[in-house]
């Protein structure tokens, strides 16, 4: 099994320090670590694309990129790129160029993204929604597929007579993962095209989920794309050196956020209870000490059936001593773990 760690970046402050951390600091502080994620064994590092106050990163390749330079093994990705709002070309050529800076560790995870900004921000309409996705992943898809493209062009994309992409990566092809978040279409299309599937649970009860994985790999078998099947679970956690511990320290953040992004969406605010039962044994939130994080991962594996398992640990404003502390358990006490089970 792959590990891999995620985050969108958070900027703001600290619930329980009132400690402010803004943009550069938080920029700088991610490469940080994702060098010691490096240094610690972990397989793959995320950075998710927002064009929001409150997040650093919207311009994932960037801060990768300068991840590059501070590491030798991890794999880089997008967590996910906006494709809905972005030109595919520019994708395909911003991640060859982390590819090469990287000597070929680079990813790109491709998704509609959960929030709206990016739309209006670059001249999108939101009725467009899904055909936006489908037409531009189509591009992305054939950009990648040789050192000259051909494209006719659709109501989205523009047409592309057999010219040069360039720089050519280190890897043959870039790995594209679509991320879902529970729609069958999606868990389908996926599944169809031989690509990999990312699966976001932020909520509910992980099992849950089975039914799509199980509609992913059949796709995949009935497309003739088994082999190329794999499946990536995508979930919110923390870990310290006690199940306490991780609970007191990720509490305040997480709860900081779902409760603001539940203000805008109108949902009901989070409060302890509801936080303890999904760190429960069925929840879907992996928060504990190393042994309880990596038992429950496992506990759902046969059931969903994951190569990667990608936890997002820095949801909110968490102080960075704290974070590279849980970095370090993860990749030095969960990891090791999850890939005996």
């Amino acid at each position: 099994m792959e590990v891999g760690l995620f985050t969108f970046g958070d900027v703001g402050t600290n619930p329980e320090t009132g400690a402010k951390v803004d943009h550069p600091t938080r920029l700088r502080n991610l490469v940080e670590e994702i060098a010691l994620a490096d240094e610690v064994g972990v397989d793959v590092f995320g950075l998710g694309e927002h064009h929001r106050p409150n997040y650093a990163v919207s311009a994932p390749p960037v801060v990768l990129a300068a991840a590059a330079q501070a590491t030798r093994n991890i794999r880089l990705t997008s967590a996910v790129t906006v494709l809905s709002s972005e030109d595919p070309i520019r994708v395909w050529q911003d991640f060859a160029t982390l590819d090469g800076l990287s000597n070929g560790r680079a990813e790109i995870m491709v998704g509609r993204g959960s929030f709206i900004e990016s739309f209006p921000l670059f001249g999108y309409d939101l009725k467009d929604y899904d055909a936006l996705f489908e037409e531009k992943l189509a591009m992305l898809i054939a950009a990648n597929d040789g050192a000259r493209l051909d494209w006719p062009g659709t109501k989205f994309t523009q047409r592309v007579d057999h010219l040069g992409l360039y720089p050519r990566p280190v890897q043959e092809k870039l790995p594209i993962w679509i991320a879902v978040g529970g729609t069958p279409q999606s868990a389908v299309r996926a599944g169809g095209l031989g690509l990999p599937m990312a699966v976001a649970i932020i909520g509910g009860e992980p099992r849950r989920f089975a039914p799509l994985t199980d509609l992913y790999r059949r796709a995949a078998k009935q497309a003739g794309n088994e082999d190329a099947a794999r499946v990536s679970l995508n979930v919110h956690g923390y870990v310290a050196e006690t199940t306490e511990r991780a609970k007191d320290i990720f509490y305040p953040a997480h709860s900081q956020v779902m409760n603001q992004i539940g203000r805008e969406r109108g949902f009901a605010p989070q409060t302890r209870e509801r936080f303890e039962a999904e760190t429960g044994p069925e929840g879907a939130m992996f928060v504990g000490s190393p042994a309880q994080v990596a038992d429950k991962i496992l506990s759902f594996k046969e059931d969903l059936g994951f190569d990667r398992v990608s936890v997002q640990m820095a949801i909110g404003v968490i102080e960075h001593a704290e974070m590279m502390k849980a970095i370090e358990l993860f990749g030095t006490k969960v990891a090791p773990e999850l890939r005996k089970g």
